[in-house]
């Protein structure tokens, strides 16, 4: 029997998967209005709309990490496996605030 690794975020796949396709959508839709030349401020309130789905996703799987993935390495008892995950986060946390 072969074993996959589950990450943190595992359990909740579907859902997550279910917001990335209306993201999907709504990015879609902003092409949509951009093809039909709707209104500027219109088409820039969708990309701040998709821009905040985003953000939410990634700050759920940023929680995920740091509850599983960090948790479990800390648990561990292998210093150097944490510090990795610890820096993980650090660096994803940064791009986010960069976003």
């Amino acid at each position: 029997m072969i074993m996959t690794e589950q990450h943190g975020y595992t359990p909740q796949k579907d859902a997550l998967a279910r917001r990335m396709k209306r993201i999907e959508g709504q990015v879609r839709g902003i092409g949509k209005m951009i093809d039909e030349d709707k209104y500027c401020i219109d088409i820039l309130t969708q990309v701040s709309a998709a821009t905040a789905a985003l953000h939410a996703v990634s700050i759920n799987l940023l929680e995920e990490h740091i509850a599983h993935c960090v948790v479990d390495a800390a648990s561990s008892g292998d210093d150097e496996e944490a510090r990795k995950k610890v820096e993980e986060a650090s660096a994803a946390i940064s791009r986010l605030i960069k976003s």
